[in-house]
């Protein structure tokens, strides 16, 4: 049998997913039936027994979205263990990269985060209404996120079953190392224009939270977002390894780090995803967002302060940049 599947990790991982997935078919069978007949305006007995329905689909929505946003840093931690089993790794990088399932899973999971997270602010603001004006909207996006889970689960298990502990992988400083010369970074940016970028984006996202320019806050968000992950990866990564020529956005989540990526790429996907989720609500709803756009912003404002710090810290006490 295939020893990545006999890894406690990867058992405890794949069978929750599969439980939780399990969770949410009954309720993506009750969002079908429910959808089409609902009608908060009628009391027939209908309708009643549609809001109990309802009732019970949220509450199984609500403990399988929190798991699941559980579930994307121990995924990391499991392929992240993986690396004594795959020959060639050594982190979470090479073993994503084991086959070609890898990546696309990952970018899976990542959109899920997002859907969650837009899922459960207009829930929120569904509920908080009173007459539940958007319950079919958040209906629809749960079975858009069922789908979505579909694929995550079966990329999961092909992706795990597809990992040969035979075949050497390529380590973090081949995938994300100067790639022979070719220039890693976007629009072909060097690092001095890719941190002005950045900086310049988080400016824009700061401007347009105190002017409340929802729209620009939105497209300035997804831009900075898109810049961060290049900006962590390739400058203030460096400074996390206290090493130059250390590109990774994996081996920063362990232990010899003091695990500092789970706080950096949580403040940063959490911050950004909320700010940009909220930005939906706000425009498409109408609905007073301050609370949620105000954690979201906190969320990104520590997320740059994190990252900013570490190359200050590092010039102050050794009085050169890397």
């Amino acid at each position: 049998m295939n020893p990545i599947l006999l890894d406690t990790q990867v058992q405890i991982y794949l069978l929750s997913e599969a439980i939780l997935y399990l969770l949410m078919i009954p309720a993506f069978l009750i969002s079908l039936k429910i959808i089409p007949k609902w009608d908060f305006g009628s009391f027939s007995q209908e309708q009643y027994a549609l809001e109990r329905e309802a009732y019970l689909v949220m509450t199984i929505l609500i403990f399988a979205f929190v798991m699941k946003f559980l579930l994307l840093p121990y995924f990391v931690f499991a392929i992240d263990n993986l690396n004594t089993l795959v020959p060639g790794a050594m982190c979470a990088a090479g073993v994503i990269s084991a086959n070609s399932y890898g990546m696309p899973l990952l970018f899976v999971k990542l959109f899920l985060v997002f859907a969650l997270i837009l899922w459960m602010a207009v829930n929120h603001y569904d509920l908080e209404a009173k007459n539940y004006p958007w319950f079919k909207i958040k209906m629809w996006i749960f079975i858009a996120i069922f789908i979505v889970a579909s694929v995550e689960l079966w990329l999961d298990f092909s992706y795990f079953l597809d990992i040969d502990p035979t075949r050497p992988v390529s380590c973090c400083s081949a995938l994300f190392g100067q790639l022979e010369g070719a220039n890693p970074l976007p629009f072909g940016l060097d690092i001095e224009k890719l941190l002005i970028l950045f900086y310049l984006s988080w400016s824009l996202i700061v401007f347009a939270h105190y002017t409340g320019q929802t729209l620009a806050k939105l497209l300035a968000t997804l831009l900075f977002v898109y810049i961060s992950y290049y900006a962590v990866v390739y400058f203030f990564g460096t400074y996390v390894y206290e090493l130059p020529t250390h590109k990774c956005p994996f081996c920063m989540m362990q232990k010899e780090y003091h695990y500092a990526g789970y706080l950096i790429w949580a403040t940063l996907f959490g911050g950004s995803f909320g700010t940009m989720a909220a930005s939906i609500c706000k425009i498409f709803l109408k609905v007073d967002t301050g609370k949620m756009e105000s954690l979201s912003f906190a969320m990104l404002n520590l997320f740059t302060l994190t990252v900013s710090l570490y190359p200050l810290v590092y010039r102050l006490q050794n009085g050169v940049w890397l």
